[in-house]
């Protein structure tokens, strides 16, 4: 296996969430190929980042290559590759993979078995690989975290973002095209 050095992430946020699809996670030994991403810039009216930074965004101001997760609506755990050259302030949004490794594990997590409904969507996601604050800021590049380069190239579709209200006609949203584990179709 090769993994992914921390140079990967000090890319333009586009072009990393573009080459994540296709990328296997593992979190504890947890996880899949990643098949659905969405970008976010600092310039971006969606982004976390676009107002400054506060306590809850800081580790997107850090260093690329460390994961930025925070709860959506008081609800949901979303998890974030910061990614952009130096201390960009941008991210990648994981949104779907398709789960490979530690399948029991996700649908105990879950409390379904339906291996499409595991990991489709950023709160599936995190709630499959039992990612939550508590590893806000880690490296990616180090324990619990194996990112592993693609075994092939996949075919990529891009199209607008999910769920937001500003900057919607962005496409920077990239996913495997046809893949049945996406959390929406493109």
């Amino acid at each position: 296996m090769t993994f992914l050095p921390a140079s990967f992430y000090n890319r333009n946020v586009l072009q990393v969430a573009r080459d994540l699809i296709g990328v296997t996670l593992l979190v504890d030994g947890v996880g899949g190929v990643i098949v659905e991403t969405e970008a976010y810039d600092r310039d971006d009216p969606a982004s976390h980042t676009y107002r400054g930074q506060t306590p809850r965004n800081t580790v997107m101001f850090g260093a690329p290559g460390h994961i930025y997760i925070y709860l959506s609506y008081g609800m949901h755990w979303c998890a974030n590759l910061v990614s952009g050259e130096g201390a960009r302030a941008s991210a990648v949004l994981l949104r779907a993979l398709e789960p490979q490794v530690g399948i029991e594990r996700m649908e105990e997590r879950r409390g379904v078995t339906k291996r499409t409904l595991l990991c489709s969507g950023p709160g599936r996601l995190c709630e499959a690989l039992g990612l939550t604050g508590a590893q806000n800021g880690l490296a990616l590049t180090q324990p619990p975290f194996e990112l592993q380069r693609r075994r092939e190239e996949p075919p990529i579709v891009a199209g607008p973002r999910i769920g937001i209200t500003k900057a919607m006609e962005r496409p920077w949203r990239f996913g495997w095209d046809g893949s049945k584990f996406l959390s929406k179709k493109f």
